[in-house]
Formats: structure tokens, C-alpha cells, sequence
């Protein structure tokens, strides 16, 4: 294989550090910031629990099992996207001189090499990679949390034991919590996967659509209205 700078220009590998600093870096502001402020899932996590709550004043559980079920199916769709998207990549690593030869034909596109072309595919294959893990281990943890919800105590046999009840509560809440922070881990690399779409055209395009992943996703997760809506509970 040729050496790193025979592949692609210093401005190529300055971008592509640009997604993992900005990725990693971001993943790691959302987790420390959501520990001390409210955010999505900070809030949600909250939801969940009370959810357990009322499961286990229930006796009819049919209605929780279809909300697990629909849950368990938005992660299974995207894991499967996954990999239909991972084939597509593999097929273009193949067909590389032919999409080389149509890229090089655009103006301002700067992949112009197969070399290149194959290292942008590859780091959008690993991206694709890394979703595929998130969503499918975000699906077992749902399964796990079919478990527990079908061992959940009867009301009238924990009737007034409120540790008991609490306990449950903050089990099983956080396994689905879990599944959903992996569910948006999932979902985060798939935006940033959009991101590096860009790339192909020129690497000054992907730094600045990486930088706008970065900001949509922070004003989603702790400056949207459905936050607002869903804080209006918690802050009272």
C-alpha cells in the first residue's frame, strides 16, 4: 500500500481529524453536560422509570409490551439499514475506477484518485460498522428489558412495599435507557456518516458539515421545544 500522504493531501487527513476530534469530543461535552443539566435523555430517563411505575400498578400489561414491541422495532429497522448500507460500500470500493472516473469529471470535487475514493469508503464502511454494533446491542438490551418487564411483580403482591416497587422502577428503567443511549449513539454516527458524504466533494465542505452536525445535534438535545415540553413535568 502506499504511504498515508501518497493517498491524500494533509487537508484530507486534517478533516477526517476533524470528524473523530469532533465526534468524540461532542459524545463526551453531551455526557458530562447531561449529568448536570437537563437534556433529552437525561428527561426521558426520568419518563421511563415513572413508566415502570405505572406498569406495575397495572394488571392488563398489553398496551406495554406493544410500546416495548414498537421500540424494539425502530432499532431493528436502522440496524438492518446498516447493513444494507455496508453492502452498498463494499460494492462501491469495487466499482471504485468507475465512480473516480464520474467524480473526476465535477468541478471543485478533489477525489480524483482511486486511492482516495477507497479511503473515504472505507472510513463511511467503519462508521456504518460502529452503527451496526450501537443498534444491535441497543436490541438485546430491549430484549433484556422483555425480561424483567415479564417478571414484574403482580400490584397486589407488593402492595405497599414501596422499596420494592422503587427498586424495580429504577431497574428496569435504566436497562431501557441504556438501550435508547446506544439507540442515539447509533443514530448520531448515522448523521455523522451524512456528514462525510461531503468529503468526496472537498475536504473544506466536510470540515463545515461536520461542524454542523455538531451544532444541530447540541440545539436538539438541549435547546429544542419538545424539550421544553417535556421538562414542564420535571421542573415542578
Amino acid at each position: 500500500m502506499a504511504n498515508l500522504s501518497g493517498i491524500a493531501s494533509w487537508f484530507d487527513w486534517l478533516a477526517l481529524l476533524s470528524l473523530i476530534v469532533l465526534w468524540a469530543g461532542y459524545t463526551f461535552f453531551a455526557y458530562r453536560k447531561g449529568q448536570a443539566t437537563s437534556c433529552l435523555a437525561s428527561v426521558l430517563a426520568l419518563y421511563r422509570r415513572d413508566w415502570m411505575y405505572r406498569l406495575l400498578g397495572r394488571d392488563n400489561r398489553i398496551a406495554d409490551a406493544s410500546l416495548l414491541a414498537s421500540l424494539r422495532a425502530s432499532v431493528s429497522f436502522f440496524a438492518s439499514t446498516s447493513i444494507l448500507v455496508m453492502a452498498g460500500l463494499i460494492t462501491g470500493i469495487a466499482a471504485s475506477e468507475e465512480a473516480v472516473g464520474v467524480l473526476s469529471s465535477m468541478p471543485f470535487v478533489t477525489t480524483n484518485t482511486r486511492e482516495l475514493w477507497e479511503l473515504k469508503v472505507l472510513v463511511m464502511l467503519i462508521i456504518f460498522v460502529y452503527t451496526f454494533f450501537e443498534f444491535t446491542w441497543s436490541l438485546r438490551l430491549y430484549n433484556f428489558t422483555c425480561v424483567l418487564m415479564g417478571s414484574a411483580p403482580l400490584m397486589q403482591d407488593i402492595s405497599g412495599n414501596k422499596l420494592e416497587q422503587k427498586e424495580f422502577a429504577d431497574k428496569v428503567g435504566y436497562i431501557m435507557t441504556l438501550a435508547a443511549n446506544h439507540f442515539n449513539y447509533g443514530l448520531r454516527a448515522y448523521y455523522f456518516s451524512l456528514a462525510t458524504l461531503s468529503w468526496f466533494i472537498h475536504p473544506s465542505l466536510f470540515i463545515i458539515s461536520t461542524v454542523t452536525v455538531v451544532v444541530i445535534l447540541y440545539r436538539r438535545e438541549f435547546h429544542s421545544k419538545v424539550l421544553d415540553a417535556l421538562s414542564v413535568d420535571t421542573k415542578e
